[in-house]
Formats: C-alpha cells, structure tokens, sequence
C-alpha cells in the first residue's frame, strides 16, 4: 500500500474510535458507498495498516489493579540473549508493551498485574530467571494520566 490517502485517514479515525461500528454506517460517516467503503477498509487489513480489531478495556475493573514500567538492561547483546529475551517476553500475558529504546535501559515493558504479589512472582519466576539480564528497574504506575490506543491520523 502506498500512503494513507485522506479518505483512509478518515476511516481509520472512524474505526479507532468505533471498531464496532456497521460498514453501513462507517460509509456513510465516511461519504462513501458501502461496496467502496468495504473494499477500502479490506484493503487497509491486507496491507497490515489494520492489524486487529480488540476491545479496549478498564485495567482496574478487570482486576489488574497494579501497573509498572520495568527498565531492563541485559549483560551484553548476544543474539541468542536477545532473540531469546523477545521470545519469552512477547508469551508473557503481563507484558503490555515491550519497547527497545536506547538510553540507560535496553527494554522499557508496560506490566499489567492483579497486584503486588503478582508482579513479585513476574519479576523473580520469569523476568530474573531469563539469560543476560543485567539489571531491572521497576517505576510503579501511581496514575493513569493519558492512555490512548489511537493514533493521530
């Protein structure tokens, strides 16, 4: 696919906001057909521009009640640490987000747990146990200022 024309932003706005909405009323809302509308938005699927379509949920209401941020810096940066680092971490159900970064910390996860205890048993039964873990530094989440799933299109 080439670049998001005006008309895929405009979709893609619609559908971030609503992924539930019927491909009736999204072509509507989008002035178009609902035969274009429907070839357009499987046609952003394909591409991968649309990977999914989720429900976005309340963390604390689903009893995930305690977040974190570890900041995790491994020993050094064999492959096989590191290929076997995003392995494990994209399994773990915890893990939110995993980013590599540069700075002080190689890895920054989001971590979403029932509670304390919870996230003590990540960290030592999972995170600690992986090869080439240097270091870990966890930041709690006291506050959910801002958190958006849709992007600025």
């Amino acid at each position: 696919m080439e670049e998001l024309t005006e008309q895929d932003r405009r979709l893609l706005r619609i559908l971030q906001d609503n992924a539930r909405i019927s491909n009736q009323d999204l072509a509507e809302q989008a002035s178009m057909s609902p035969s274009a509308c429907w070839r357009r938005v499987r046609a952003l699927e394909d591409a991968g521009v649309i990977r999914r379509y989720a429900a976005i949920l309340d963390a604390a209401r689903a009893g995930q009640k305690f977040h974190a941020i570890a900041h995790v810096s491994l020993t050094r940066h064999d492959h096989s640490h590191v290929d076997t680092f995003i392995a494990e971490v994209r399994r773990r159900p915890e893990v939110l987000d995993c980013f590599a970064t540069t700075g002080e910390a190689d890895y920054h996860l989001r971590v979403a747990c029932e509670n304390l205890d919870a996230y003590n048993r990540f960290l030592e039964g999972f995170l600690f146990r992986l090869p080439g873990i240097a270091n870990v530094r966890t930041n709690l989440v006291l506050k959910d200022i801002k958190q958006e799933t849709a992007l600025p299109l």
